[in-house]
């Protein structure tokens, strides 16, 4: 931790300026990534503004962690390009991206045994140095309470569950407040309650300005909190709008390979979608069975 708090520090940055609410904040044009010898994503175009929560869905290998990726700059594209707060991302330094967007990956590890509060303290690190150090312990805390993970700050993060590890990660990036957050699969290790907590918390971030991108293969969460979704199929964008819109029973059944439903929730009119399944087949008592059979004779219809 102190090595990388002198690493941002040690250096001149330009510091960020709040975007205007619905200003593009990330931005790819043509956007095309090669990993591993096969072309990934092929001529992406998307962007995301402030105050707007994009949820990029679609099935695996479909591109939406390469797509998170290449937005947060930590990918090179092999063609096109990524603009971050209007700038094209190459032209900003590595300590300057990291005061305009925080990154969440799939998976959090750490090879030391950190208290949870200096975990989240981590997400400070780019602000040492730019006179700003007097917001750490308010950021801190706010993050932290947020992700209800306040009650164990004392606790060695290798010995929470991974449930909690995944909400220890959100509240050190959350508490790197940038304008740009890029999350994948925030809610792949939470219980019903705090994957409703987390998207929540992006709503709330997106109401204060932020742009918001976040990687979900729960189609329900982005129905119900996304403003935009865009659905990833073979490496680009098969449709983007809000999810009324876009959840589309002909598209996602065959982005999917699986037939779907899409209904209208009886309350909401959110959209929900479920796989189409065959009607199950019950048991019932055959009235003509014996009279000496008294549970009846059973027959499937």
């Amino acid at each position: 931790m102190i090595s990388g708090l002198l690493r941002f520090a040690g250096r001149s940055r330009e510091l960020p300026v709040r975007p205007e609410h619905g200003e593009v904040v990330a931005e790819a044009r043509g956007l095309r990534v090669d990993l591993g010898g096969r072309e990934v994503l092929g001529g992406v175009d998307t962007l995301v503004r402030a105050g707007e929560v994009l949820a990029l869905v679609g099935p695996n290998g479909a591109g939406k962690s390469t797509l998170l990726g290449a937005l947060a700059a930590d990918l090179d594209p092999a063609g096109g390009e990524v603009r971050i707060c209007g700038r094209p991302a190459t032209r900003w330094s590595a300590p300057e991206l990291a005061l305009r967007r925080a990154v969440l990956p799939q998976a959090a590890a750490l090879a030391f045994p950190f208290p949870v509060a200096e975990v989240v303290r981590m997400g400070r690190a780019p602000w040492a140095g730019t006179g700003h150090e007097e917001e750490d312990e308010a950021a801190v805390a706010e993050a932290m309470a947020v992700t209800e993970v306040t009650e164990f700050a004392d606790r060695p993060f290798s010995a929470l569950s991974g449930g909690e590890r995944a909400r220890v990660a959100l509240a050190r990036v959350l508490a790197q407040r940038t304008p740009l957050l890029l999350l994948d699969e925030p809610t792949a290790a939470l219980d019903l309650r705090h994957q409703e907590l987390v998207l929540r918390v992006c709503r709330e971030r997106a109401a204060a300005g932020v742009a918001v991108v976040v990687v979900l293969h729960d189609l329900g969460l982005a129905a119900a909190h996304a403003d935009r979704v865009g659905v990833l199929h073979a490496g680009r964008i098969a449709a983007d709008g809000p999810p009324a819109e876009v959840f589309d029973e002909e598209l996602l059944s065959r982005v999917y390979r699986q037939p779907v439903e899409v209904l209208a929730h009886p309350r909401t009119g959110v959209p929900l979608v479920v796989p189409r399944r065959a009607a199950p087949t019950t048991a019932s008592v055959d009235d003509t069975a014996p009279e000496s059979g008294k549970s009846g004779a059973l027959t499937s219809t």
